[in-house]
């Protein structure tokens, strides 16, 4: 009975560090299986960020961000480059997307022997014992960022990632009319104004010149050849978008690390983020994204092969710094619309 009696005991004990070894386990498996993914698309010479509008745009799909087509939020992130890749594999001619009791919900079902897609959704909680630690030492009541005494963190965070199934609106039936519709597309010269707004909204000293489009960091502006340099308009726009994502890496923004010298990992991963970024922007504004740098592929693959959630952070800092910029543009707007 003893014996018995303490066995019980243990088990209780033992679950909750299996439970975790197996968390654990799934966000590894899922972190090395979408970048497995991206990296073979990456080696077969294709952008994941800007491969679905070749074939969009044949199929008559208007450059956007994938969408839920229930509450018409845009998705970011990892999930952008993902459900892009679902256009691109399956000839989707939506970018809306519903779960499976969304579809219900909009008075219609998927269909029946139709396969989903998994996103992810990632965020950080912190266990109560964890925040009782914390008030214990004094350390705190949970926050991330603030210190005491010598440097002392605050109750830790641990990040978790979990997958969820949608389905692209084509994959459904019966659904309610004009649903989360699809974007109309614009005229180019909306397309351009809006391109300057953002520009303008930034707030960065953008200046027009030279012979090279880059950011300074250190003296915090950007720089673009004047239009005529480039064969097409819409080009210089491309240009000014990705030189925009750079710029909100600057310390009064966003504050990314900007330090690593040209052909680093860290110089890479910069450069990542503003390729991202810039598509982002474009499908956003209606813009068809390309890629801007394609001679950084190999510095690219080397950074995502060494480390498995190297793109997940590349593309959510991606969606942040486009998320940034928009944000301006739209208090711009409603500024001179309340004027």
């Amino acid at each position: 009975m003893p014996a018995t009696t303490r066995r019980a005991r243990r088990k209780p004990q033992a679950q909750p560090e299996r439970n975790a070894d197996l968390r654990t386990e799934s966000r590894a498996s899922l972190y090395d299986e979408v970048t497995r993914r991206i990296v073979a698309e990456l080696e077969a010479g294709r952008f994941p960020w800007v491969q679905p509008w070749g074939r969009a745009e044949a199929a008559g799909l208007t450059p956007g961000l994938p969408r839920n087509a229930h509450t018409g939020r845009h998705y970011s992130g990892i999930n952008v480059l993902i459900l892009w890749g679902a256009v691109i594999e399956h000839g989707f001619p939506s970018q809306g997307w519903l779960t499976f009791r969304q579809a219900l919900e909009a008075g219609g079902n998927v269909r029946k022997g139709e396969r989903g897609t998994c996103v992810v959704y990632a965020d950080r909680f912190t266990p109560e014992a964890e925040k009782e630690r914390a008030r214990e030492s004094g350390e705190g009541d949970g926050g991330q960022t603030s210190f005491r005494g010598n440097d002392v963190p605050r109750a830790k965070a641990i990040p978790f990632l979990k997958r969820f199934t949608v389905f692209n609106v084509a994959q459904c039936e019966g659904l309610r009319p004009r649903l989360a519709p699809e974007p109309v597309p614009l005229p180019e010269r909306e397309i351009v104004r809006q391109a300057e707004e953002v520009i303008a909204a930034s707030g960065v000293d953008f200046r027009i010149g030279g012979s090279r489009a880059f950011y300074a960091p250190g003296e915090d502006y950007v720089q673009v050849p004047p239009q005529p340099a480039f064969y097409e308009q819409v080009n210089y726009y491309r240009t000014c978008l990705h030189e925009l994502t750079h710029a909100t890496g600057h310390p009064t923004r966003l504050g990314r690390d900007q330090t690593g010298a040209f052909g680093s990992r860290d110089y890479a991963r910069e450069e990542l983020v503003a390729e991202m970024g810039a598509a982002f922007l474009c499908a956003s504004l209606g813009i068809v994204p390309t890629v801007r740098h394609a001679d950084y592929l190999a510095g690219w693959l080397d950074v995502l092969r060494a480390d498995n959630r190297a793109i997940f952070r590349a593309a959510r800092q991606a969606s942040k710094a486009a998320d940034w910029l928009l944000a301006r543009h739209q208090e711009a707007r409603q500024g001179r619309l309340a004027a």
